[in-house]
């Protein structure tokens, strides 16, 4: 039986609980392949652009700065926490910030960066809402090249 070795592994992030659930998973499975761990987060310049259209029509333009700076800031705290969980297993793990469209910049960074897998939450949702917001693990599950493990938030009973 053949082995699965998972040198390089991207953990992404976006802070949410689910996101810290696939982080533990991830980082579980670092721990056992021995492998290091990359966690990255995206600060969404879609968001941003939306912002900044919004707060130029209401004449609040000198704000935007101050949203990005907070996405900036949430985004490292997101990395922050993945690289003390492993810190608390003896994993090494790189923080990584980066600035697009989310499930394009992930896949990017893994393809680019020779990742053996991606590890990454999902809040499973479906119908209206899921056509409305978007899956960013959708997207990366269906255009990666790089192995994708994907973890469904817990159900609450």
């Amino acid at each position: 039986m053949a082995t699965v070795n998972f040198k390089k592994m991207m953990i992404a992030t976006d802070g949410s609980d689910c996101s810290r659930l696939a982080a533990e998973k991830g980082i579980e499975l670092a721990r056992l392949s021995g492998g290091t761990v990359y966690a990255v987060c995206v600060v969404s310049t879609t968001s941003l652009s939306m912002y900044m259209d919004y707060l130029s029509s209401t004449g609040m333009n000198p704000y935007w700065e101050l949203i990005y700076e907070g996405l900036k800031k949430q985004a490292q705290q997101a990395v922050d926490y993945v690289k003390g969980l492993g810190e608390k297993k003896g994993i090494d793990v790189e923080s990584i910030v980066l600035e697009g469209d989310p499930a394009d910049e992930l896949i990017r960074y893994a393809e680019e960066n020779g990742m053996d897998l991606i590890v990454m939450g999902t809040l499973g949702r479906t119908g209206i809402e899921r056509l409305l917001l978007g899956s960013v693990a959708g997207n990366v599950v269906r255009h990666s090249k790089v192995p994708v493990m994907v973890v469904r938030e817990k159900h609450k009973a």
